[in-house]
């Protein structure tokens, strides 16, 4: 996946604290910033979006 396809999250702040976000093959790829050619964490939009419902919602589920 090249550089220019992962996008830095807008809640990012000065530093290497931050995540970068890609949709590639109908998959969403997560990656830290401060390791850009470490782990990347695959998942499906319809998670992805689950996701971010709760953690905008502040629900807790656990």
């Amino acid at each position: 996946m090249t550089p220019s396809a992962w996008q830095r999250s807008s809640y990012c702040a000065q530093g290497e604290a931050c995540i970068h976000v890609a949709a590639h093959d109908n998959t969403v790829n997560v990656i830290e910033s401060s390791d850009p050619t470490g782990a990347i964490l695959r998942t499906t939009p319809t998670a992805w979006a689950a996701l971010l419902r709760t953690v905008k919602d502040g629900t807790s589920h656990g």
